[in-house]
């Protein structure tokens, strides 16, 4: 790996992470509103309770970040945190940064009394799913289900609810 640093995302990398969120969620297939999720965005880095952004720099500027939220849960005697988002810029993929993140959001969500790191991985992402194994992760033996709640239902445009199932109209 090249030269490369993990920081705690403030305000002034707003811009840039937007543009890699906006290229995380059109290869996810996830609806996305830059607008919307700017907002959202904007309220995770200012109320630190909520979670943190991560970003890797390079020489080439910033190549990637992680997106960590934090929950509380009995089962793990206090708070845990979720990886929701890990991204690697294309041409900066291979060198390191994604185990890089990892470890930079494990840290950090450390420093933050997490218990428990979590995350979710589509099953057909055997690259992400070998980086995550290696990383300490293992799956368990639960299915992530999600209902979403009505007062978000206009941030996810475009999201089926027919028999239970959270997918997209198109699938």
């Amino acid at each position: 790996m090249s030269s490369a640093a993990t920081l705690r995302a403030d305000a002034a990398h707003i811009p840039l992470v937007l543009d890699m969120m906006e290229d995380f969620n059109a290869g996810e297939e996830i609806p996305w509103d830059r607008g919307a999720v700017e907002a959202s965005l904007r309220r995770l880095l200012a109320d630190a309770s909520l979670g943190f952004v991560v970003v890797a720099v390079t020489a080439r500027g910033l190549e990637g970040y992680a997106v960590v939220t934090f929950n509380y849960d009995l089962e793990f005697r206090g708070r845990d945190a979720f990886v929701t988002e890990l991204y690697v810029r294309p041409a900066a993929r291979g060198a390191g940064l994604g185990r890089l993140l990892l470890a930079s959001a494990e840290a950090m969500a450390v420093e933050e009394d997490a218990r428990a790191l979590h995350l979710l991985v589509r099953p057909d992402n055997t690259r992400a799913i070998a980086l995550y194994r290696a990383s300490g992760f293992v799956q368990t033996p639960r299915v992530m289900m999600t209902k979403e709640l009505a007062a978000a239902a206009p941030v996810v445009a475009g999201i089926e609810h027919e028999g239970g199932k959270v997918g997209r109209k198109d699938q």
